[in-house]
């Protein structure tokens, strides 16, 4: 009895005096659309707040200075689609520290390790271990986005596809040529790449016959170029094979590049060196992603849009026939909240957190187990029914970052980029190795309180159980 009543307040004593668990650092970005502003419209604002395990949670308060405009709960499905990337045959996340992380094929550098060596489990991409918010992966390139607004590219460099002035290759990150600042998004295509500045602007570089640039040329360019028509408004930019598309802040689609399956989605199979608007998107466009020859759209309502090609049904319409204007997804007409296009396959997220893929299921590509072949209509990938907050589609492999904090990824393994040490095709998820992701919470708050002139709009976030507290400012102008 005595024995027992020691080891007890041993056991207290100890506990009173062991330091609190340590909490993860979290790392906000805050951004905010259309800027500059006219007084009475809307300016959304939108705080992304990175941290790792399940996740931050809780709610961001946003102020302009000292007076507080509103609070937005995080929500974090869908959230992160710009920290997992699938290239062709390789795969990129953002880490829980901010650093850049890549894995797969690596003939030209694009992983950024310094070498050409393929390798079957993620490694640091060099130069990039914190202050990262987004990735994108090419055939042969990668780029990432820094918290700055600066865009890094690195591997293959023909044409210009790095935008840092030159066609020699990279092994290690580059920066882009006068994009050090200013830059929300970055797309990469596969030989070229596009990046959206916080204006509202759309911008591409690298390689062009098809014009995929959107520069009203066929000339392909070593530096940024502004696409034509769009130096505003743009909130979304996706590239595919050799075609482009962004979306408005009114919620309409426009593509451009080469249209041999009717990818761009004007009715037609022309090609197009500028944008031209997607038939029947005029409004109502939350998100797109380009495949290599095909196109989507996801709606308000939830509801997924293809077009393009659909040899391997990877519109998921239930047939095989190339389509030059959007059709919808079957079983789609609600409840996604993110879509990822592939070379040859589509899938999408649902607010439930499960993923569906259809089109082309060689290695493995759809999760499902199946036989290699393909499916017309979406399906549902293998222990994935719910709990996924990110997928990223590639050339014949697909990743998936679930609710416990881990990497999944399944298909094609060829060359490592299923990330599981193996080079063994996989058809159901498999998770990826030594790789703690960064796990993304998002908070969205509209305004039109903000009076004429220069704001400095700030998103804080009070920190969690796991968390620290975390903060971020961004200017805004609000002109008559």
């Amino acid at each position: 009895m005595n024995a027992f009543r020691f080891v007890c307040a041993a056991a207290l004593s100890l506990a009173l005096v062991a330091p609190a668990f340590a909490k993860s650092a979290s790392r906000m970005r805050l951004l905010a659309s259309p800027d500059p502003a006219k007084i009475g419209r809307t300016v959304r604002l939108q705080a992304e707040v990175d941290g790792r395990g399940l996740g931050p949670t809780g709610k961001v308060t946003f102020s302009d200075g000292a007076v507080v405009i509103g609070a937005a709960l995080l929500s974090r499905i869908g959230a992160g689609q710009a920290t997992l990337t699938g290239g062709a045959t390789h795969a990129c996340a953002v880490s829980a520290a901010g650093g850049a992380r890549c894995w797969g094929g690596n003939d030209r550098g694009a992983l950024g390790d310094g070498s050409t060596k393929q390798r079957d489990a993620p490694v640091d991409v060099q130069g990039l271990s914190h202050d990262i918010v987004a990735v994108t992966g090419g055939i042969l390139h990668s780029c990432a986005l820094t918290s700055a607004g600066a865009v890094k590219c690195w591997g293959f460099n023909n044409s210009g596809i790095l935008g840092d002035g030159t066609s020699n290759d990279r092994l290690r990150p580059v920066g882009v040529s006068g994009l050090s600042s200013g830059v929300v998004a970055v797309a990469a295509g596969a030989v070229h790449t596009c990046a959206l500045t916080s204006a509202g602007a759309a911008k591409c570089w690298g390689y062009n016959s098809e014009g995929q640039l959107g520069d009203g040329t066929t000339s392909s360019r070593r530096t940024p170029v502004d696409v034509a028509g769009l130096s505003s408004g743009v909130v979304a930019i996706t590239g595919g094979r050799e075609h482009t598309c962004a979306a408005t802040s009114a919620g309409a689609v426009k593509c451009w590049g080469y249209n041999d399956r009717g990818q761009i989605g004007d009715g037609t199979t022309s090609d197009h060196s500028a944008p031209v608007a997607v038939s029947g998107l005029s409004s109502g466009v939350v998100g797109i992603s380009a495949g290599g020859a095909h196109s989507c759209a996801l709606t308000s309502a939830g509801a997924v849009l293809c077009w393009g090609a659909n040899f391997d049904g990877q519109l998921g319409d239930g047939t095989y026939e190339n389509r030059s204007t959007p059709v919808a997804v079957s079983g789609l007409s609600s409840g996604v909240v993110a879509i990822s296009a592939g070379e040859y396959h589509t899938c999408a997220l649902t607010g439930a957190g499960a993923v569906l893929c259809w089109g082309s299921n060689s290695f493995g590509a759809l999760g499902d187990a199946s036989t290699p072949g393909s499916r017309p209509i979406p399906g549902p990938v293998t222990g994935l029914s719910s709990g996924v907050r990110v997928v990223a589609a590639g050339g014949s492999h697909t990743c998936a970052l679930t609710s416990a904090g881990a990497v999944q990824c399944w298909g094609q393994n060829f060359f490592g980029q299923i990330g599981d040490g193996t080079n063994t095709h996989r058809s159901t998820p498999t998770p990826v190795l030594r790789l703690t992701p960064a796990v993304r919470g998002r908070a969205l708050l509209s305004t039109r309180s903000l009076g004429v002139g220069a704001h400095t709009l700030q998103a804080s976030f009070p920190g969690d159980a796991a968390h620290d507290p975390s903060s971020a400012a961004q200017s805004q102008t609000i002109v008559p």
